[in-house]
């Protein structure tokens, strides 16, 4: 079965074109890195919901060398505003040297330091929060994210199935990823059962949810 999903995947991503020029370079060197980064299928969908939600204002949770941000500008509006949050320094220090160099930096802002920390100094209301960080962190995340977000906006979480290990067990996963995927499987419970938001869950990259803040 998943050599069947992994063949639907690559059928899928045979359509979506890559990107051009510097932003291209930028997702072709994460990969070679090992730099985590949205998978090719789920940027497509991520590209349609912003051009469809046309934000004002985005929050992102995990920069990392700030492909992201700059590929949520690309389809977003001219007035956009994106604060993005970084714990690394090192990668900090990248994503705004390819924020400068694609000329962003008015729109895009990096703020560095620990998510937990960062998120009860910003005062919102954003329109649509990407959720794109360690993932046994979405948890201790969820309560400042929806403070956040305003009446109708949009909160993506992305890669919610772990890799396939949140379909197992607790005991059937590797013992060092168990407080991962016990964290995962909370924060989805959380997000269908919260009755501030409306969530789907799809099986798109490594998964993802999107919720509507009522």
């Amino acid at each position: 079965m998943q050599e069947d999903f992994s063949r639907i995947t690559s059928f899928i991503n045979s359509f979506n074109k890559d990107d051009e020029g510097y932003l291209g370079e930028i997702y072709e060197n994460a990969i070679k890195d090992n730099v985590p980064v949205i998978r090719r299928e789920a940027r497509e969908l991520l590209k349609v919901l912003i051009m469809m939600k046309k934000p004002s204002r985005i929050l992102e949770i995990g920069t990392a060398v700030g492909y992201s941000s700059l590929y949520m500008a690309k389809y977003g509006s001219c007035n956009l505003r994106i604060d993005t949050i970084e714990l690394d320094e090192d990668r900090a220090d990248i994503a705004e040297r390819n924020i400068e160099r694609l000329g962003m930096h008015g729109t895009i802002n990096v703020i560095r330091g620990d998510a937990n920390i960062k998120l009860k100094e910003l005062k919102g209301p954003y329109d649509l929060i990407f959720v794109d960080a360690a993932k046994g962190q979405y948890v201790n995340y969820y309560e400042e994210v929806i403070r956040l977000t305003e009446s109708g906006g949009v909160i993506l979480s992305d890669n919610v199935l772990a890799g396939g290990d949140i379909l197992e067990s607790h005991f059937l996963v590797t013992k060092r990823d168990r407080t991962i995927h016990d964290r995962m499987r909370d924060y989805l419970y959380t997000i269908k059962n919260d009755t501030r938001l409306e969530t789907a869950i799809i099986s798109l990259g490594d998964g993802m949810a999107i919720s509507v803040r009522k």
